[in-house]
């Protein structure tokens, strides 16, 4: 192996966790999330001499990782029926309080549109700005500000006992 894999199978191994995160965000499912992450590795690798040397391998993974979910969304194919409830879970210790956040955060966000979801992670999970967002699915600034904003009302009311969850938490994790 050449150091370029080396330095690939160390990006991988140092960022897949992070990149896993978010995909699961934006698709709401674990496989998906673990497909969409692995297409994304798939395409960075074959770039891979080029983002080695600029730096810029893990914003070039997220970014393919955000176009191969939207190109999946612009598809027809057959609906998936999730789950009501997530089993639990968690370890020895009593996480409860996080747990039963996360599920209500999860299945609010199961409720929203492909593109509503899109918005809200990349906004406010992933912290991107209106623009990075706009250019990261193809779309106006206005398209961004204005799913976020329906994003946001439908949020408020399908799971009103997120209202608090900044003040309660401080931040989501």
């Amino acid at each position: 192996m050449g150091a370029a894999d080396d330095d690939f199978d160390s990006f991988v191994r140092t960022r897949t966790h992070a990149l896993l995160r978010s995909a699961y965000l934006l698709t709401g499912d674990q496989q998906l999330a673990e497909d969409l992450v692995q297409s994304a590795l798939t395409r960075t690798h074959q770039s891979w001499k080029r983002l080695a040397d600029t730096g810029n391998a893990e914003a070039y993974a997220r970014r393919t990782m955000y176009h191969l979910q939207v190109s999946w969304w612009r598809r027809r194919r057959v609906a998936e029926v999730m789950p009501e409830v997530m089993p639990d879970r968690s370890g020895g210790d009593d996480h409860a309080g996080a747990v039963s956040l996360r599920l209500v955060m999860r299945a609010a966000l199961l409720r929203l549109s492909a593109r509503q979801r899109a918005v809200l992670v990349l906004r406010f999970f992933e912290d991107c700005t209106e623009r990075e967002v706009a250019d990261l699915l193809g779309v106006t600034v206005g398209t961004v500000k204005s799913q976020t904003a329906k994003a946001l009302a439908r949020l408020r009311a399908i799971a009103p006992e997120l209202a608090d969850v900044e003040t309660r938490n401080g931040a989501l994790s």
